[in-house]
């Protein structure tokens, strides 16, 4: 991996739905690597330090998401993006891809 890839995570509560369909669509772009968790315990795959301290910028869905990922690590605030999207999508919902698309566009400026 070069410094020129951009390591991005994106969390939300249970890692089902909007993390992994988001880390999907930024994986499949150059000059990208991503990951997904959840801060729900039961969570497929539940944030970490580890996960944190790799990411260059850390997207979450909501802002209660930053506030646990913040009890996690109070060092990661400022690479840490609230996405503001709810949880009423299913994964890979249309509705979802472009909305994410339109947020993500703005912050990581990849054009679709």
């Amino acid at each position: 991996m070069t410094d020129s890839v951009k390591r991005v995570l994106f969390v939300c509560t249970a890692n089902v739905d909007r993390s992994p369909t988001a880390a999907k669509l930024v994986e499949d772009q150059p000059g990208f690597v991503a990951l997904s968790a959840g801060t729900w315990s039961q969570a497929s795959t539940v944030v970490t330090q580890d996960l944190l301290d790799w990411a260059d910028v850390v997207f979450v869905m909501e802002s209660r998401h930053r506030d646990q990922v913040l009890a996690i690590s109070g060092d990661v605030l400022s690479k840490v993006v609230v996405l503001d999207v709810p949880d009423v999508y299913v994964r890979d919902d249309p509705e979802l891809v472009a909305l994410l698309k339109l947020r993500l566009a703005q912050h990581l400026g990849i054009r679709w």
